[in-house]
């Protein structure tokens, strides 16, 4: 069968548009991604709108980030609690109960991102360390934590969300991390839900380009 010029050319072109496409995805997903700013629950440290880049390597090395580092991870299917005896403290740890299915489904939601839903916030203890947020601080191992990014005379609310039911003394489990956001009296965070395990940790947050005053690492 003999392939005329125009059909070659054609092939060459569809060949180097999925090439393209599978370099983009496995750098996306293994390397690094841009992203932005869409809530206020990181303020004063990132604002609405503003641009950042996300560093996936330690994702791909499995890699447990350390107390102060900004990440993203995938939101829990359960935000919140509707009272204190549903809380394990013995288990405090997200619940994730709309996994997909099917290797289609997994790569849409896992690697293309398509209706994923994810949270930026800032670690705050690691495993196994004990958390007690008290009289607007917080103790980890029985003493209290600086925070300097928080606005001053910034407190952190024991109780949070409709219920006020929050994980506010307990001992963060084994390959998971405890995250808040910056803006404690109006972020979602693992007050609510739990900490989250170390597989569903996107990134961490590296540099932020726009606005172009403020670039540079995060």
């Amino acid at each position: 069968m003999v392939i005329n010029d125009k059909v070659r050319n054609v092939l060459e072109w569809i060949l180097c548009i999925v090439i393209a496409f599978v370099l983009a995805v496995l750098v996306k997903y293994f390397v690094g991604t841009p992203t932005i700013v869409q809530q206020s629950s990181m303020y004063p440290t990132l604002k609405e709108n503003q641009r950042l880049i996300l560093n996936r390597l330690d994702r791909t090395m499995h890699k447990m980030p350390k107390r102060g580092d900004i990440i993203t991870f995938e939101a829990p299917s359960v935000k919140g609690y509707s009272s204190f005896s549903e809380i394990d403290v013995n288990s405090p740890i997200a619940k994730y109960e709309n996994e997909p299915k099917n290797w289609w489904s997994k790569f849409t939601y896992y690697v293309l991102e398509i209706n994923k839903e994810s949270y930026i916030k800032r670690v705050i203890a690691l495993p196994g360390e004990h958390v007690k947020i008290q009289d607007g601080k917080v103790y980890i191992n029985d003493q209290e934590l600086e925070e300097p990014y928080l606005v001053p005379e910034k407190q952190t609310p024991e109780r949070v969300g409709n219920t006020g039911v929050a994980f506010s003394d307990f001992i963060v489990p084994e390959n998971c991390v405890f995250a808040m956001g910056d803006n404690r009296g109006q972020s979602t965070d693992c007050r609510e839900f739990g900490c989250i395990p170390l597989e569903k940790i996107e990134s961490k947050v590296w540099i932020r380009f726009w606005p172009l005053d403020l670039w540079g690492k995060v």
